[in-house]
């Protein structure tokens, strides 16, 4: 019988009491079900022997509202249970995102929970199929970090590292899935010390530009875009074909299972990763749209923006269309208007002069509030002083930038108004073949191209934040810090005895 002050084992035992003989269920529970003691040790350990439990998932720490605490899922099935030899265990309990005070799993920690369980994957870590023999041995405590190390492995500090100078082999070694992928790279970035260390090879400066830019690396990176690129114009040809009573679900379902395994055995690169990128881009953006056109086709209607004020007062705020924003048409279409626009927009502002001429030293430093009366009365304090030349040519430039403001934002806003009216007429006009082009090759595969690409751009700076870690960290060994320090305290010495000081 289950203890009456921790009934967690009631809602098992009632769950595998309801099973058939071929029966499937699961029931999450906290954690402590897998290593209390006394009449829970006991329920354990015949449940292992009936080998009624096929696994166990752990989860993460607060996932569930009203409890901090960390659960576990425990899977329970009845069909070959006395075949049974073993448990399979998961320890997901460091994949989740923080939302506002609880943790979430995110559609990647779920999806990766799924695969391992529904194929039994071993992933270092992670997940492995621990034999009974093994558990016997445990006392029947299913703790999972008893059979699944997840910690992740402290940066150790080498001290003959410090003490006599170079990078510990070991800590290179540890790189060793970047050296499988760049093997020449390894012998461009260090060079042999002695026996255990090496030294950095390239000037610490320089270490990004000399991963970046050799040849392995950049072969890589062209590679995983190619990559990126198959998947593209595949999925674009998909995405185009779509119509008026599609299924959304369907849409992500598949886009997303193609994408996951088109990145799965990917060097360097964690497929799940770059799935979280889709799955997000479709909680936000590409899910609603979807849905426009799973109602309407491929339509890109306007409309008007009408806000209303505390006093129900209502106020156009111009117009917008959900499926294809503003900011698509005028990149395809008038981009040439756009830039003279930004170009206007800077000339316009005097941010740029102000910050390169502001702080204590420069012409604008030392305004308590920049404005034409004070700037002017600096130039009239100035005169003919031909030693302040430099200061008085700022200070003309920002008078003569603040006539033309008025003018320049006047011309700024009929340019704006210009673009809106053109853009706002081009939606009328558009073919649907331009709307798809505009919504899958120009939304939907550009914001997703930059998140994917950033994701390797992410990659590769890891290897280099490391690379300059070690170096940095093995510098200076202990004999040189040792001088350096005794080479500062002779300055300070010196400094005192010439301020009257003596040391007794």
């Amino acid at each position: 019988m289950p203890p009456s002050k921790q009934g967690d084992y009631a809602y098992l035992l009632h769950i595998i009491r309801s099973l058939k003989s071929t029966g499937r269920g699961a029931c999450i529970l906290p954690h402590g079900v897998l290593f209390r003691g006394n009449a829970e040790a006991e329920i354990r350990r015949n449940l292992v022997r009936h080998g009624y439990i096929k696994g166990i998932i752990g989860l993460p720490a607060n996932l569930f509202y009203g409890t901090g605490i960390p659960a576990c899922i425990v899977v329970i099935d009845k069909k070959d249970a006395g075949a049974r030899r073993g448990i399979f265990m998961i320890d997901a309990s460091a994949g989740f995102m923080k939302d506002g005070p609880k943790n979430r799993l995110r559609a990647q920690d779920i999806h990766k929970i799924v695969d391992a369980f529904t194929r039994m994957l071993e992933i270092p870590k992670y997940s492995r199929v621990v034999s009974f023999d093994e558990i016997e041995k445990n006392d029947f405590n299913l703790n999972l970090p008893r059979y699944i190390d997840g910690q992740i492995a402290e940066d150790a500090q080498d001290i003959e590292g410090h003490l006599k100078g170079g990078i510990p082999v070991a800590d290179i070694d540890a790189l060793q899935r970047y050296w499988d992928v760049c093997p020449g790279l390894r012998k461009k970035l260090f060079k042999p010390n002695r026996k255990g260390y090496v030294n950095l090879a390239v000037e610490e400066s320089v270490i990004k530009s000399a991963i970046f830019g050799h040849p392995e690396f950049v072969a890589f990176t062209g590679r995983m875009n190619q990559r990126f690129d198959a998947w593209r114009a595949r999925s674009t040809k998909t995405l185009k074909v779509l119509d008026a009573g599609c299924h959304p679900k369907d849409v992500i379902t598949a886009l997303s299972e193609n994408l996951l395994a088109h990145y799965l055995d990917q060097p360097l690169i964690d497929a799940y990763d770059v799935y979280q990128h889709l799955m997000d881009y479709w909680a936000t953006t590409m899910q609603d749209d979807c849905y426009l056109i799973a109602a309407e086709g491929w339509k890109a209607p306007t409309y008007r923006v009408i806000e209303r004020d505390k006093k129900g007062r209502e106020k156009d705020k111009g117009w917008a269309c959900d499926l294809v924003p503003k900011a698509l048409i005028v990149a395809r279409y008038f981009a040439n208007e756009q830039a003279a626009i930004d170009q206007l927009a800077a000339e316009a502002q005097l941010t740029e002069l102000e910050e390169e001429n502001g702080g204590e030293e420069g012409a604008l430093g030392g305004f308590d509030k920049i404005n034409a009366k004070s700037v002017n009365e600096r130039v009239d304090e100035i005169g003919d002083d031909k030693e302040a030349k430099d200061e008085i040519a700022v200070l003309k430039r920002w008078l003569k930038l603040d006539r033309e403001k008025s003018v320049l934002k006047r011309r700024l806003r009929d340019a704006e108004s210009e673009l809106d009216t053109a853009a706002y007429g081009k939606y009328p006009k558009l073919a649907e073949a331009e709307i798809k082009t505009l919504v899958v090759d120009d939304k939907w595969m550009g914001v997703l191209d930059r998140a994917i690409h950033g994701e390797i751009d992410r990659i590769n700076q890891i290897l280099t934040r490391r690379v300059k870690e070690l170096a940095e960290r093995y510098a200076t060994p202990l004999p040189k810090l040792a001088s350096r320090v005794d080479e500062l305290q002779s300055k300070v010495d010196a400094h005192l005895r010439r301020m009257g000081f003596a040391w007794a």
